[in-house]
């Protein structure tokens, strides 16, 4: 398991992070997602663990706090020394009735990371996570109150989920003005069945140094190997929570393309799709949730898969983006320029 450098920061996360969202959900959504008690969550902690995984992510919607109190219960439970996982939570999502239960806003964050910190029972967060842009809080609010918790030692590095390229950059330019702690990173929605980050996000990322985890890197299951443009059963949690969207009839050509990959470099379909992503440049850490062990154990072995530029061309060829103003725009003036810039390389 490769250790990567989370942005511009000095902290090293393992290629695969380890995603809680199936921890602890009893009813509705999170119930969908998954329903692992502490016992069956220890064991996929263990697994993780034991394959190199030192990067753990949560949030504290997740399950409604029930989550980050079953990692923090399994840290425990299998004797996890501090110094050798990163813990990674999110705020924003609503944790409780009144209009300042949710959001981005100062108390809000604040109160937050101390609730996380409890349920986790840990005395610091090493990555705390926004989860997404809130329009009702000016952004230096939100990072003055992130400043705040790093200054105090609560939270160590700070991130961001969800949020578009303007509002990442409108972000990093207020904290270098203001001198406040610096975001090292973007959780984002990333897979070959959803390429849109690299419109705006991507390019924007490698720009500043911001270090990127995605999440769903199977298009909720539908990359795994388990749908087929003529059919095959459908399970799984797209069964019953149909996220995130995807352009199933473009999705398809996708997995076709994957088929022939998984059988050249004898893989599963899953790691095809997965080791696409730890070959894209601007991928920090693939985040990987499991119900099961064997599920686990599968997302792991793409960490050996290595795609050959044949394999990348072919995959890349079947989920390429549409062109869209401005990028085509981008293309055209400077090709005789990129064409100097590749040279180089």
């Amino acid at each position: 398991m490769r250790q990567r450098r989370l942005g511009h920061s000095g902290l090293f996360v393992s290629e695969l992070c380890l995603g809680t969202m199936t921890f602890g959900g009893s009813e509705g959504m999170w119930g969908q997602i998954g329903q692992l008690g502490q016992e069956e969550a220890d064991a996929i902690v263990g697994a993780a663990l034991d394959a190199g995984i030192t990067f753990i992510d949560t949030a504290n919607v997740y399950a409604e706090g029930r989550s980050e109190e079953i990692v923090g219960q399994s840290l425990r439970n299998l004797n996890v020394a501090r110094d050798e996982v990163v813990i990674a939570t999110k705020v924003h999502g609503p944790m409780g009735d009144g209009p300042n239960a949710r959001g981005a806003s100062r108390g809000h964050v604040l109160d937050q990371a101390h609730a996380s910190l409890k349920r986790l029972d840990l005395d610091h967060i090493d990555l705390y996570q926004i989860h997404g842009f809130d329009p009702a809080t000016p952004i230096v609010e939100t990072l003055e109150a992130l400043d705040a918790l790093v200054r105090r030692g609560d939270v160590r590095y700070l991130g961001l989920s969800n949020w578009a390229a303007w509002q990442v950059a409108r972000a990093v330019g207020i904290a270098e003005a203001r001198h406040l702690a610096p975001v090292v990173s973007l959780q984002a929605y990333y897979s070959l069945a959803g390429r849109d980050a690299e419109r705006e996000i991507v390019p924007m990322l490698r720009a500043e140094g911001i270090g990127l985890m995605t999440w769903s890197p199977l298009a909720g299951g539908f990359l795994s190997g388990k749908f087929r443009r003529d059919g095959g059963a459908v399970e799984g949690r797209r069964a019953s929570f149909d996220f995130p969207p995807v352009d199933k009839d473009r999705a398809y050509g996708v997995i076709d393309v994957l088929d022939e990959v998984a059988r050249r470099r004898d893989c599963t379909v899953a790691q095809a799709a997965l080791a696409w992503l730890l070959h894209q440049p601007a991928v920090t850490s693939v985040l990987v949730g499991a119900k099961r062990i064997d599920q686990l154990e599968d997302n792991v072995g793409a960490t050996e898969v290595v795609l050959e530029r044949g394999d990348l061309d072919a995959l890349d060829a079947a989920s390429a983006l549409a062109p869209e103003y401005p990028g085509w725009m981008f293309t055209t003036q400077n090709e005789s320029r990129q064409a100097l810039i590749d040279a180089e390389r």
